[in-house]
């Protein structure tokens, strides 16, 4: 199995910081999200994902996301494997010290 990318939660605060673009996924459930999240993630539940490919361009690359990293490491391989470019937030949400807000 192809290696999975990594990027910090620490990285990706600095990035936004310095107002990088960055494509984020959160793949969280719906009431963790309603806690908090990357402002400028996209939330796309994790079971939704394979709905949601055509919405994905390869040519870009994705940070996914999840709680701990466990999840978005899962589909960050699904996706890889169907040939799109990511990273996985390692850490995930626990880890970020980055603003939040809920989703409504």
């Amino acid at each position: 199995m192809e290696e999975i990318k990594q990027i910090t939660p620490d990285e990706v605060k600095k990035l936004l910081d310095e107002d990088e673009t960055l494509n984020l996924i959160d793949v969280r459930e719906d009431d963790e999200v309603a806690q908090g999240m990357i402002p400028e993630a996209v939330h796309i539940p994790m079971g939704e994902i394979p709905d949601n490919l055509d919405k994905l361009d390869k040519n870009q690359e994705y940070i996914i996301i999840c709680r701990s990293g466990r999840r978005s490491e899962n589909v960050s391989h699904f996706l890889q494997d169907q040939g799109y470019k990511v990273r996985n937030m390692v850490g995930g949400m626990l880890a970020y010290k980055g603003e939040t807000k809920p989703k409504l």
